[in-house]
């Protein structure tokens, strides 16, 4: 029995046994994964999905976390003053072993499924919320001077939501947002304590 399976962006035709190195998974080596997006179960009964088999799974045992053979890019452009630019890059891949093809039941085995790193974004929205929460009071930020919607978010990201809050910045607080955010000078030089004072009446 076979079955193809889509994971990573990829796809995978499978037998029990078989040993994959696949696109980063958000499991550790020893846990068993499932993947749900079986595309085909073949054998004595071949199945075709449309686009995935109903109740169809493939479970796997991750054997190890790895990392690809550097790849390398270089990029030259051939004019007079031109640049070149070389970068290298090693994809992070999970090594899996295949144990068992699932027919039917998939539901109900209870073993975690095989979610790409990437895909694992329960921090990321956690963090989202307290930041749109924030906002939900904050003042209009861009009527400062010299301030788009990229360095509002940026000021935002970093807490400062009001006018008051920056009318009552005293020198260290200028510097201190200044490294920070990395436009040095520009507080000063738009005057932005002045104008928020104005604009906090």
């Amino acid at each position: 029995m076979f079955a193809v399976l889509k994971t990573g962006g990829k796809q995978y035709k499978v037998q029990s046994g078989d040993v994959l190195r696949i696109e980063k998974l958000a499991a550790d080596a020893g846990e068993t994964v499932q993947f749900n997006d079986v595309l085909m179960v073949g054998g004595d009964n071949t199945v075709i999905g449309a686009p995935f088999v109903d109740g169809a799974a493939v479970q796997a045992e991750v054997l190890d976390l790895i990392k690809d053979e550097k790849k390398i890019t270089f990029v030259k452009r051939r004019r007079k003053h031109s640049s070149q630019r070389t970068r290298g890059h090693r994809q992070q891949l999970t090594v899996v072993r295949i144990t068992d093809i699932l027919t039917a039941g998939a539901d109900a085995t209870g073993v975690k499924a095989a979610l790409g790193a990437r895909s694992v974004a329960a921090p990321a929205t956690a963090s989202a919320a307290p930041a749109a929460a924030a906002t939900a009071g904050a003042d209009d930020l861009k009527k400062l001077s010299g301030v788009g919607p990229a360095l509002e978010k940026k000021l935002l990201e970093a807490g400062i939501t009001t006018f008051a809050q920056i009318a009552a910045w005293t020198e260290a607080d200028i510097a201190e947002m200044d490294e920070k955010l990395s436009f040095k000078g520009r507080i000063q030089r738009e005057g932005w304590v002045e104008q928020a004072k104005e604009l906090a009446n």
